[in-house]
């Protein structure tokens, strides 16, 4: 069973009708829509695997040519990417579909995808929804010691250039999240996630089986039936992963890691200076760049707020309640903040530029 280890961070804590007000508004709008729009949950959950089964099947088909080799693992990757925002991530918020073992089917089809399903779950909901932005709590944004997102966090000499050497890193995102990370939670003891969870035996079996499977069906299956050495099949390996982790980044740093975004430290009571719904808006922005690959590719994360003020809601609903959204800020004098992609990506970059400097608590006063 699992069982928590650490205390918390607690929300302030508001006896304030205003949320069930802009909640109930919502509720009414995907009720609304609900009729002409589930026909798109279920064309995608069916449409999407398939095409992951139909270009990894292109790929042992016409790999041989080395050209094609490269452009099927990158098709790979993107529609890993696909996969999972619009089905997997959903899964995991149990609103992909009503019976939960049919979240639970897609659930599991992330860990064939290369990711371990179980410790993401924890991550995602327990975790980065519980807690984003908050230090030491939100693990999206915890990734590795080479870099410093959260300006409360330790200074290391390397952080200098953190901003001139991070961007050649990034595209090895998934590489560190697929091989390294997911071990890292399972054997590092003071990881985010073993501080809230004892993780049970049968998911440590789980884990290998499936990390084998990945690499077996990706790496050695294709060296095997495909006329490459296996060095150019690992380069079509690596080109798979690094497509699939900048399209995965887009995602990831656009809504939370940039210049405006607030980054929360726990008081020594572990109470947070917000109540809930304000924390959200705080540390959370809309990308303000909309479009049909956005909204049927991407599973509409750019509209971001939405995914968490309402996590169970389905990403087809969002640019509706954003509406609602938008509207409920401006009437109660709330923080609503959406930018274009490139404006959040350049905020990220401000961000990692200004946490490069050790700031001197002693500058202003001498």
């Amino acid at each position: 069973m699992q069982k928590t280890t650490a205390s918390k961070p607690k929300y302030v804590v508001i006896g304030d009708r205003k949320f069930l007000e802009l909640r109930n508004s919502v509720l009414d709008k995907v009720s609304e829509l609900e009729r002409s729009r589930k026909w798109q949950i279920k064309f995608k959950a069916i449409c999407f695997p398939l095409l992951y089964v139909a270009t990894y099947c292109l790929l042992l088909k016409y790999g041989n040519k080395l050209l094609a080799l490269y452009l099927f693992y990158s098709l790979l990757g993107l529609v890993l990417v696909f996969n999972f925002l619009n089905l997997i991530h959903d899964a995991v918020h149990g609103i992909l579909f009503r019976k939960k073992w049919l979240n639970q089917l897609y659930i599991y089809f992330f860990d064939l995808l290369g990711a371990n399903s179980y410790i993401w779950k924890v991550r995602h909901i327990r975790l980065h929804h519980a807690y984003p932005n908050v230090m030491n709590w939100d693990s999206d944004l915890e990734q590795s010691p080479l870099v410093r997102i959260f300006p409360q966090s330790a200074h290391k000499d390397i952080h200098r250039f953190q901003h001139i050497y991070l961007p050649f890193i990034y595209p090895l995102y998934l590489f560190n999240w697929l091989l390294i990370r997911d071990f890292k939670d399972y054997f590092k003891k003071d990881s985010i996630a073993r501080r809230i969870i004892k993780i049970p035996f049968n998911e440590y079996v789980k884990l290998f089986l499936f990390k084998a499977f990945f690499l077996g069906y990706l790496v050695v299956i294709p060296a095997l039936f495909l006329n490459h050495s296996w060095f150019v099949i690992l380069s079509g390996f690596f080109t798979m992963v690094i497509t699939a982790s900048i399209f995965s980044l887009l995602v990831l740093l656009s809504p939370h890691a940039n210049i405006e975004s607030e980054f929360m430290v726990p008081d020594e009571h572990m109470n947070l200076k917000y109540p809930w719904f304000e924390h959200q808006l705080k540390c959370t922005n809309d990308v303000s760049t909309e479009n049909f690959f956005t909204r049927f590719f991407m599973a509409n994360f750019n509209y971001h707020i939405a995914h968490h003020l309402f996590p169970n809601i389905h990403h087809i609903y969002y640019p509706e309640v954003t509406r609602l959204i938008k509207e409920f800020s401006s009437r109660h004098d709330l923080q609503y903040k959406s930018h274009d992609l490139f404006t959040c990506l350049a905020g990220h970059f401000r961000l990692l530029k200004h946490n490069s400097i050790k700031e001197n608590i002693f500058e202003e006063t001498m």
